[in-house]
């Protein structure tokens, strides 16, 4: 009996460790609609390490609580990224103008997102789409991770072409059966510090969080020190 017991008890700090596991890494991501939120009770849940932020729509959508959840998150020691929601209504240098104004390359822990929803469907111009991917590479330094749909990813981004870019894929019924580095699992999670509803995160199991962290700058040269004049005095 107590050999069974310590196998009992030795499987159920295995599982328990499993889910642990699971967890460990997850994130959240925000906008308007979550109102106030108290970033330090969030950062208490040691499970949730990052956090994506609205910041941009269209053309001149800015979303009003950006900045206070840019700061609030970051002084809470989460990291930190942003997001612009595409618009297809307007050309992607209109909309890179709106996503340069709010989203500052130094205030970036992670790579930005470019959010491209469902309900575009078949007018999603993916010249246009391909354009703001371009532009929102050359003003960060790195290539934007794509949010989408599985069904949006296998329409427009499941070819060689997008394979170098990370893929952010919502799915609130099962596991994805695209690939993926993110996965948005829930849009009904809870969170200590939030009112409401919250979007949960989580990376593929063979990904971590520097997948998606923002490219260290390079260090500038230093000036080439100046050849010391000649000793002029005899000896």
């Amino acid at each position: 009996m107590r050999y069974r017991c310590s196998l009992l008890l030795l499987l159920l700090s295995l599982c328990s460790f499993g889910a642990q596991a699971q967890v460990r890494t997850r994130g959240i991501d925000v906008s308007k609609y979550q109102g106030t939120i108290n970033w330090t009770k969030v950062a208490k849940d040691s499970t949730i390490k990052f956090v994506y932020i609205k910041a941009t729509e269209g053309t001149s959508i800015q979303d009003p609580y950006y900045r206070t959840n840019l700061k609030g998150a970051r002084k809470a020691g989460l990291l930190v990224g942003s997001y612009h929601l595409y618009s297809s209504k307007t050309t992607a240098y209109q909309q890179m103008g709106n996503i340069r104004k709010m989203i500052k390359k130094s205030e970036q822990d992670l790579v930005p997102v470019l959010d491209i929803e469902g309900h575009h469907s078949g007018r999603l111009y993916m010249e246009r789409v391909d354009k703001l991917l371009e532009l929102m590479e050359k003003e960060y330094g790195v290539k934007p991770i794509i949010y989408t749909s599985e069904r949006l990813y296998k329409t427009h981004f499941a070819t060689k072409k997008y394979r170098k870019y990370h893929i952010f894929i919502a799915n609130y019924r099962g596991y994805p059966t695209t690939r993926f580095t993110l996965w948005q699992y829930t849009e009904r999670g809870h969170c200590s510090g939030i009112s409401g509803y919250v979007d949960f995160n989580r990376l593929h199991r063979n990904h971590s969080l520097s997948d998606i962290k923002m490219p260290k700058p390079k260090p500038k040269p230093k000036p080439a020190e100046a050849a010391a004049p000649a000793d002029s005095t005899t000896k």
